[in-house]
């Protein structure tokens, strides 16, 4: 028989995805897969149990209902600081990966080149080789995860198409300062660049962080494809509801392209999400104390034990430095871990272009009890060294 596609020669499976399967198989604690252990909004439960008997049950419009889009709108024009167009400059996709993979086909052609900072999440390679892109890797430098803005310019300077932006960061956790967000805006201005972003942890941040849009920028909304999901602020990464908001002359692409992926992201779900998208300003201040709540207690715990690990200023994920162990293989030392000490984590290898294996993440989007069981399992940690 002929050979598959050739495309996906050098993919392998999601590496997160592995250590949460190695996770269940060894009754670990995971904190790879960055998904709670806690329930939604009840507001937002309530209004799908109500949906479950009166629908919608068929399809909504290709590129998302329109009361949800209409409520999308209303919540990000607020927080993006310009009037967003419900009719035309939104597409509702299934959540923000293929929010993500939609961007990246409306903007590139075979053979274009697209600049992704290290460390990165992982989707993104493969985005870029699926669109049949390259990727141009940009290192970001530890400890505060900053780049060279020669070594930026110097990626741009081989005219890619396209820059991906994660802010707040995975895995690293890094917000970029206004400063930085302007160093890109000028640059992708001066070479002609598409900037994507991923914002899906936009209400994670840790002060005295602040979390700037992109398109917010000066000159930046012509240019810019801001994709996000509801899954991180609402404890719904199950509901698989993502979106790209964009100038109209883009989103008519990305509507063909998110069409001909998925059709459309699940009615109910857009229905309920309504609900959500309409909460005040208390919601998001709470969601912000909640998660500084679980960041101090899990950070405060890696310190008692003796992990050494970089703060995050977003997000909630940390990336913990596993050099005292000895393994070459950090892939090797998370198996280790899920089945010897009871914990899952992901070998950092998967985020960085660059040769390290010194660094391993783990999340903290779980209650209270599961990251003091975590942290208890984590004391025989010694127990793995070399």
């Amino acid at each position: 028989m002929q050979a598959l596609s050739l495309r996906t020669a050098d993919f392998t499976d999601s590496v997160i995805r592995r250590m949460t399967r190695i996770a269940n198989q060894h009754g670990a604690v995971n904190l790879s897969q960055g998904f709670p252990d806690f329930d939604p909004p009840a507001a937002l439960t309530a209004a799908l149990r109500d949906l479950a008997v009166d629908g919608p049950h068929q399809y909504a419009l290709t590129w998302g209902a329109a009361d949800f889009r209409a409520a999308l709108a209303k919540k990000q024009s607020a927080l993006m600081g310009y009037d967003i167009d419900p009719e035309t400059e939104i597409v509702v996709t299934c959540g923000s990966t293929e929010a993500m993979m939609c961007a990246m086909m409306t903007v590139c052609n075979p053979g274009d080149k697209v600049i992704v900072f290290s460390p990165f999440y992982e989707n993104y390679g493969a985005d870029a080789i699926l669109s049949g892109a390259e990727p141009i890797y940009v290192p970001l430098h530890p400890p505060e995860f900053s780049f060279k803005p020669d070594e930026l310019e110097a990626a741009f300077a081989q005219h890619p198409k396209a820059l991906i932006l994660c802010n707040p960061s995975n895995p690293c956790g890094k917000v970029f300062t206004r400063a930085e967000l302007e160093c890109i805006a000028f640059l992708a201005e001066k070479y002609d660049c598409y900037v994507i972003t991923d914002e899906v942890y936009e209400h994670i941040v840790y002060a005295p962080h602040e979390h700037v849009y992109f398109a917010s920028l000066p000159g930046m909304r012509a240019r810019t494809l801001s994709c996000s999901s509801l899954s991180k602020t609402y404890s719904i990464t199950g509901w698989r509801l993502g979106y790209i908001i964009a100038p109209p002359e883009i989103v008519e692409v990305a509507r063909k392209v998110h069409d001909f992926l998925t059709v459309g992201a699940a009615a109910p779900l857009q229905a309920a999400a309504v609900t959500a998208l309409g909460f005040g300003q208390e919601y998001y201040d709470e969601l912000t104390a909640v998660y500084t709540a679980k960041r101090t207690l899990f950070l405060d715990g890696l310190r008692r034990i003796g992990l050494p690990f970089t703060e995050p200023q977003g997000a909630y994920y940390v990336l913990v430095d596993i050099s005292a162990f000895g393994y070459a293989n950090d892939l090797h030392f998370c198996e280790q871990l899920a089945e010897r000490v009871g914990v899952a984590a992901v070998p950092g290898s998967s985020f960085f272009r660059e040769d390290v294996h010194h660094l391993i993440r783990f999340h903290f989007a779980k209650k209270e009890e599961t990251l003091i069981e975590a942290l208890n399992r984590l004391e025989g940690i010694r127990k793995l060294a070399q």
